[in-house]
């Protein structure tokens, strides 16, 4: 897929393909980018497959913007609660950021054993926020 333009809203990020199509997400469905500012919305970078922004440590497939979206329970679990970091939360447990990513977006679906790991990895952390 090539992308011909992206483009922001208040509320969505904008994409269009050399074939016309076009896509939108939502910024409300992601927390980074939700709470970031105007100024930090529109510092990202594409490439082929999507866009980065560095300072939010946030990325979107271009793919993703055409997938139908059933929420995950992962998926509710880091909307409702902004403040656990996605990333960190990965690395804690040594997997990437594009699996847990496709963990909650749903385009793979995590085993019984992973979705313990990361109740287990999350209920850590919140021990160790307790314990401050």
């Amino acid at each position: 897929m090539k992308i011909e333009k992206i483009w922001l809203t208040e509320t969505a990020i904008w994409i269009r393909t050399d074939d016309g199509r076009e896509a939108c997400e939502n910024i409300c469905d992601y927390p980074r980018l939700r709470h970031a500012t105007k100024k930090q919305l529109e510092q990202f970078e594409a490439d082929e497959f999507g866009l980065h922004w560095e300072e939010l440590d946030e990325d979107l497939s271009f793919e993703g913007f055409f997938d139908k979206k059933e929420p995950t329970p992962l998926y509710r679990l880091f909307i409702e609660h902004p403040e656990l970091n996605v990333s960190a939360i990965a690395r804690r447990m040594g997997i990437s950021q594009s699996l847990m990513a496709q963990y909650i977006s749903g385009k793979k679906k995590a085993s019984d054993a992973r979705m313990a790991a990361i109740r287990s990895t999350i209920h850590d952390v919140g021990q160790e926020l307790i314990a401050v």
